[in-house]
């Protein structure tokens, strides 16, 4: 026998309790979606030295078998993702999907290959005028672009006052963005530019009906992961099941606020993965 089911917290709400117990009942029917910067990753001042947690990888790849499908989505890069998780080649992660750019590109294992939709016009045009942009704003100092490839994000981290930094450029550039038919997505302390129409609730409404999942597990951190909240609200007033889980800071109090369950960051995911995986251990 694994892991008992009381050794897994337990969700705040009666439709979490009610997500986690058809989880159990029929792991094999579930998805299990994750985000990845500060759900799989902990948030770092250069989001390029952002790596799983070393505890991410092992988990995922424990409950993998297990469940219908596991599924990383994200605002970044498809094969970033990848690389920055460790997820290619990993046994156990044979299946595993990653759907980058909120689903504008989509990383198999199974092909090991990236395919993307074209890229919006648009994204090229704010990039080349955001530098301009910040400068007239007088916004250089402590924050910075950061190239997404079919986005592009301005962060406030590094500032001398984040938040201020952060409220001052939100309107602004959301009027860039729409100046150039993107929107304006709203993170911690970054401000990202991006197609419409693409965001994790879409992305994750279409794996679930792609892979006849039963059941939903989704877990998130910030702003963009609250349409992927929505979705999963949705799918369980449908009649399929879902838990929604925060890994918690406290930068963003509207996650936890509705989620079912709450963990400690990236380090509680992995140990909430880990539970999962041995709740469904049946050698």
């Amino acid at each position: 026998m694994g892991t008992q089911p009381d050794s897994l917290p337990r969700p705040a709400t009666p439709a979490g309790r009610e997500g986690l117990a058809a989880f159990l009942a029929h792991p094999e029917r579930a998805v299990v979606a994750l985000d990845f910067d500060g759900t799989l990753a902990d948030i770092v001042d250069d989001p390029e030295q952002a790596r799983a947690h070393p505890g991410a990888v092992p988990a995922i790849a424990a409950l993998a078998p297990r469940v219908a499908s596991v599924v990383v989505i994200t605002g970044r890069p498809a094969g970033v993702a990848v690389r920055y998780g460790g997820f290619a080649g990993v046994p156990g992660l044979e299946h595993l999907v990653v759907l980058g750019h909120y689903g504008a590109e989509r990383w198999d294992a199974v092909t090991g290959t990236v395919q993307a939709a074209p890229e919006h016009p648009g994204v090229a045009a704010v990039r080349a005028e955001l530098p301009g942009f910040l400068d007239r704003a007088g916004a250089w100092r402590g924050t910075w672009i950061e190239e997404k490839g079919r986005a592009v994000a301005v962060h406030t981290r590094r500032a001398d006052d984040p938040q201020a930094a952060f409220d001052a450029l939100r309107g602004p550039l959301a009027d860039l963005a729409a100046d150039h038919g993107l929107v304006l997505e709203p993170g911690r302390m970054v401000l990202e530019l991006r197609p419409p129409g693409v965001d994790k609730g879409v992305a994750l409404t279409e794996y679930v009906r792609e892979t006849g999942a039963r059941t939903v597990v989704y877990a998130g951190d910030d702003l963009g992961d609250l349409p992927a909240f929505t979705a999963v609200e949705k799918l369980r007033s449908d009649g399929v099941p879902g838990l929604l889980v925060c890994s918690g800071s406290d930068e963003v109090t509207e996650v936890a606020r509705r989620a079912d369950l709450q963990v400690p960051g990236p380090a509680g995911v992995a140990a909430f993965l880990s539970l999962l995986a041995a709740c469904t251990d049946e050698t």
